[in-house]
């Protein structure tokens, strides 16, 4: 496809109050790697956004995929388990342990001047099942809330109160979605913070309360190799007409060429913009942006 054309402002903006978005990495690499690795979108969506990289609480080897260009960043990290040679921990402790190394990050971009609403999530492989189940958790704890009669819901895994995330962006994001609140969240098509997400055993049907409803961008590469995962989180885990799909050609990493970026960032200022979020257009609007891809 064509670039649809990008008008990037040369001057990048203050970010002290711009609506902040927590970024998540993958599975065996960290936060300084999947800011480098995003550098093509951070050049548009640094003029929307104040985006926050965060780096998961375990360590572990890294992925095979980043060694060549990005041996020297280590310590390489992870947010689950997805090997049986990662340490068992159990659901509690994994949550905690997650709900910890986010709450700090966020903290820390307090003290550092950051004044404006937390609004979305974005990650990448591992770190856009952990988004995606972020905002399951969040649906949850506010439907619970709708039933009690309650115009708020509690405090979520992070611990920080008044947390309202509205909207995810899915770069390669797997099914199935991790259960983060297993207090609340009983559906067996989710799978426990404590297990290996390889290998799960999919139900035949995913119930009601193990479907996503918050809006959610999926980016999806043709080559990767877990595509048939990432299509069954499009398709089987979120409701209908709360996604938008952005598919182009290549395997499992981020991309980088002008015209898959630009319609990653143009699906995420149209769901901004449709969830009330000022944004900065640095791509040329076009209908497309404000329907799902099929």
């Amino acid at each position: 496809m064509p670039s649809t054309g990008s008008k990037i402002p040369s001057t990048i903006p203050d970010s002290t109050h711009l609506p902040r978005i927590l970024c998540l990495h993958g599975g065996g690499v960290n936060a300084a790697i999947f800011k480098a690795q995003s550098r093509s979108l951070i050049r548009h969506l640094q003029h929307s956004f104040r985006l926050i990289w965060v780096d998961g609480p375990f360590f572990c080897d890294p992925h095979t995929d980043v060694i060549q260009v990005y041996g020297s960043y280590a310590p390489f990290r992870r947010w689950l388990r997805w090997l049986p040679e990662h340490p068992e921990i159990d659901a509690e402790t994994c949550i905690d342990e997650i709900g910890y190394a986010i709450r700090t990050a966020m903290e820390n971009d307090d003290r550092d001047g950051g004044q404006g609403e937390w609004v979305g999530l974005m990650g990448f492989s591992q770190g856009a099942k952990l988004s995606a189940s972020l905002l399951l958790e969040q649906q949850a704890r506010e439907s619970k809330a709708v039933r009690e009669g309650k115009t708020k819901w509690d405090v979520g895994p992070i611990g920080i109160p008044g947390l309202n995330w509205r909207f995810g962006v899915l770069l390669a994001g797997r099914a199935p979605m991790s259960n983060l609140n297993p207090s609340l969240l009983k559906s067996q098509a989710l799978v426990s913070a404590a297990d290996l997400s390889e290998g799960f055993q999919f139900v035949k049907e995913v119930d009601d309360e193990a479907i996503l409803r918050q809006p959610t961008i999926h980016v999806h590469g043709m080559a990767d190799a877990g595509l048939h995962l990432h299509r069954r989180l499009y398709k089987e885990y979120c409701e209908q007409g709360s996604t938008r799909l952005v598919e182009w050609e290549g395997a499992h990493r981020i991309p980088i060429k002008s015209d898959t970026v630009e319609r990653v960032v143009g699906a995420i200022y149209d769901i901004a913009e449709q969830n009330e979020i000022e944004v900065s257009w640095t791509v040329n609007r076009r209908p497309s942006w404000t329907s799902a891809t099929p």
